[in-house]
């Protein structure tokens, strides 16, 4: 017997005893978190770790050695079983200063009521596998909070694409909420989170002609790399653009800032999609973006997220 084969024999016998469920399937040992770390625990002893691999659900492949980020970011299961989240609202406002609509946006607390920062708990949903859960978590508390908002205006909704498996099954529970609370499906704008990260084009499509047969609006967060092209843009066909604020905050003064941000302008109108700026602090950049033709507006210059509803700006 070779010394992995004997090694591997030893794992199992060890889980059997120990009373942890496990099966295998093609030499894969499929467990629970308790016996992961045990096999961890033992495998730094008797192999090396960097050459013995784990994945989460189908999730992609990862050294053993990092299994004790998925054990440090088991606080996030708590999180989501409690609902720890609740939305704070930012003013979009018109080229004239009337609110268009709110965004929607997730703020975590702690069992202690402490703040927990968006990155901090994406990345732990991340590592944890539970990225699915979390994102759908904010969307259906997104969903509530928009439900008091003044029936003539919008909420937008942010949600992260490569969390949706199958969109029929996996945004039905978005849909029917929406339904439940009596909620226009056009008042709803469902956005897109990292667009610049999608790899995924035929997928994202998937999604998108799912929220636009139900009757959802939908918006792009970023045009980036792999959505320069006219064509691909027409065929996703957002109801919305948003640039972002790297292009947008100091944009007044900046000729390359300026370049990027009619170009963007430009892909918008021709595929008949609304453009929106975000991330406005100054009255220069606002006014400058209004002028060239921006139609919508976010950033702190109209208002700070906050726990309550402005209707003034």
């Amino acid at each position: 017997m070779k010394k992995g084969e004997e090694t591997f024999s030893i794992i199992i016998e060890h889980l059997r005893r120990r009373n942890i469920p496990f099966q295998i399937e093609n030499n894969h040992v499929f467990t629970t978190e308790q016996g992961v770390t045990m096999i961890a625990d033992f495998v730094q002893d008797h192999l090396n770790i960097n050459n013995v691999f784990y994945r989460i659900h189908d999730h992609e492949w990862e050294s053993l050695a990092n299994i004790d980020q998925v054990i440090d970011a088991k606080w996030i299961d708590d999180v989501i079983q409690n609902k720890q989240i609740h939305c704070h609202y930012q003013p979009i406002i018109t080229a004239d200063q009337k609110i268009y609509g709110f965004e929607l946006l997730a703020r975590f607390t702690d069992a202690k009521g402490e703040t927990i920062y968006p990155n901090v708990i994406f990345n732990a949903a991340r590592k944890r596998g539970r990225l699915y859960a979390l994102d759908r978590l904010c969307r259906l508390t997104a969903v509530r909070y928009a439900a008091k908002i003044p029936n003539n205006l919008k909420a937008f909704i942010n949600f992260i694409p490569t969390s949706i498996y199958s969109p029929a099954f996996c945004l039905r529970s978005t849909t029917l909420l929406a339904e439940k609370l009596k909620l226009d499906t056009n008042r709803l704008v469902f956005e897109v989170v990292e667009t610049d990260k999608v790899q995924d084009v035929e997928h994202l499509k998937e999604i998108l002609h799912y929220y636009r047969t139900r009757g959802f609006h939908y918006a792009l967060d970023d045009v980036g790399e792999g959505y320069s092209t006219i064509n691909l843009l027409a065929d996703l066909k957002p109801n919305v653009m948003k640039l972002d604020m790297k292009y947008v905050q100091g944009v007044a003064g900046d000729h390359k800032k300026q370049q990027a941000a009619m170009s963007f302008l430009e892909k918008s109108i021709e595929i008949g999609s609304i453009p929106l700026a975000e991330g406005v602090e100054t009255e220069e950049d606002y006014l400058w973006l209004k002028q060239k033709g921006y139609e919508l507006f976010q950033g702190y210059l109209f208002g700070k997220p906050a726990p309550d509803i402005q209707l003034s700006v």
